[in-house]
């Protein structure tokens, strides 16, 4: 089956080149890729947060012989190269979406397992003594314009009453006093839990850990086939060897290889997200933007960028690609986040960017996360969609599918995240619904 994108994007034997894997340090993680028939009770398809924390939390909690395949290095899809954002989110329905849809109920008990899932990942750091750079606690959604500022007024209501979060509503002078300057800034919505980190350093200290409790871990271990055997098991075969194992956890996400089980194909739309990070700056080049906070941050545009000053002074800022995945495509979406980066801090025009790097993230035709084990056959669980926020739903989906294997009672999920959802209609078009969807956000953004 053909991908999506452009092979560009899957060359599952090229880190890279972003500032994660350049600052990633010496954590040693031993992964060997698959070169013989091997067996296990749990096959886990991918290496990234989902697989890891469900590898990690089996292994230690209830000693499951369990095993990971990883197409790539450990941390060489989404969980190493995102931009270190654990906050809440998960979902591509608005706060007032996912209440008309669910209900307050629902909706504030699908926002509480969010703040739990953050807590989750700063747990596990603490409890595996993982240095992961933690920076700030909360998350800042900035106001590009007045209109957005106003409907923030009505969005800590929202948040605070009817969900129970924490949430501050700031308006633009209070805002240029403790956080930043910016021609975009016309107020934020604080709101927390949440930080920053090093997400190639969670993901290596989380394969790190899982290996210490038991659990194997093979790299360039691509599935290539997946087969149900009569007696049951699960036959997955790599490049250099097989693997038989009773029981299977599909933790792909976005890089789903959507050919290997006709369940899951045309199930996620993988959209591009590119990041650059420019040299460190000097003082007195932060001041020029009055620039004072370590909280990650995000505008409230359509086609939103994503943000934060790393600890060793460096500006980071993301935001959604292209949608062919070509290395001409790269080189646009470079630009155009560079130019974002200039209108919103004017003074740092001048400022080199030293890396850039992109990836995916992984839409649902819901917008929701999908998480389950399939009906058709219950020794196949899964865990993906995360929307842009899969530090800490991945995390917490690993330990989730963790614990409902381990203990074999099914997790309290919410109706939010529970299932598989539908397919994309016409699946192979699923671009062009994405071309119309970019261009008709960057018009609405460009109309104020």
């Amino acid at each position: 089956m053909k991908r999506l994108y452009d092979d560009n994007l899957y060359r599952f034997d090229t880190p890279q080149p972003s500032y994660w894997e350049a600052t990633a340090g010496d954590i040693a993680v031993h992964a060997a890729p698959l070169r013989t028939e091997e067996s296990c009770d749990i096959a886990i398809i991918g290496g990234g947060y989902t697989g890891l924390t469900a590898a990690w939390w089996l292994a230690k909690r209830y000693g499951a012989d369990v095993r990971v395949l990883e197409a790539g290095h450990i941390g060489w899809g989404a969980s190493g190269r995102n931009g270190g954002f654990c906050c809440m989110g998960g979902t591509a329905l608005h706060r007032g979406g996912l209440l008309r849809k669910f209900g307050a109920e629902v909706a504030r008990a699908y926002y509480q397992t969010q703040a739990d899932a953050v807590r989750l990942v700063r747990d596990i750091a603490q409890e595996e003594r993982l240095d992961i750079d933690l920076q700030g606690d909360a998350e800042l959604e900035v106001a590009h314009s007045r209109k957005a500022f106003n409907g923030m007024r009505q969005d800590v209501d929202v948040v605070t009453r009817l969900l129970g979060l924490e949430a501050e509503l700031i308006d633009a002078d209070a805002f240029r006093e403790r956080f930043y300057d910016s021609p975009e800034q016309h107020g934020a919505l604080r709101s927390g839990p949440a930080f920053g980190m090093h997400p190639l350093k969670f993901c290596h200290g989380l394969a790190a850990a899982a290996a210490r409790h038991g659990a194997v871990l093979h790299a360039n271990s691509e599935v290539l086939e997946w087969q149900k055997r009569d007696d049951g098991r699960h036959r997955l075969v790599t490049a250099g060897g097989s693997l038989s194992a009773r029981r299977v956890v599909f933790a792909t996400n976005a890089f789903m290889p959507e050919q290997l089980r006709p369940e899951f194909a045309a199930r996620i739309l993988p959209v591009v997200s590119a990041i650059i990070v420019t040299r460190p700056l000097a003082q007195a080049e932060l001041d020029a933007q009055r620039w004072i906070t370590d909280d990650p941050a995000i505008n409230s545009r359509r086609l939103l960028n994503y943000f934060r000053v790393l600890p060793d002074r460096r500006v980071m800022i993301g935001g959604r690609g292209h949608s062919r995945g070509d290395p001409e495509g790269e080189r646009r979406t470079y630009g155009t986040i560079e130019r974002a980066m200039w209108r919103m801090w004017p003074a740092w025009r001048d400022v080199d960017v030293e890396y850039r790097w992109h990836g995916l993230i992984c839409f649902t035709r819901s917008l929701r996360p999908s998480i389950g084990r399939l009906e058709g056959d219950g020794s196949v669980y899964y865990g993906y969609g995360y929307h842009g926020n899969g530090v800490n739903n991945a995390t917490w989906t690993g330990k989730q599918l963790a614990d409902w294997i381990g203990s074999g009672d099914e997790p309290a999920l919410t109706p939010v995240v529970r299932g598989i959802g539908g397919r994309f209609p016409l699946p192979s078009q699923r671009l062009r619904y994405l071309r119309a969807g970019i261009a008709l956000s960057g018009l609405l953004d460009r109309l104020g």
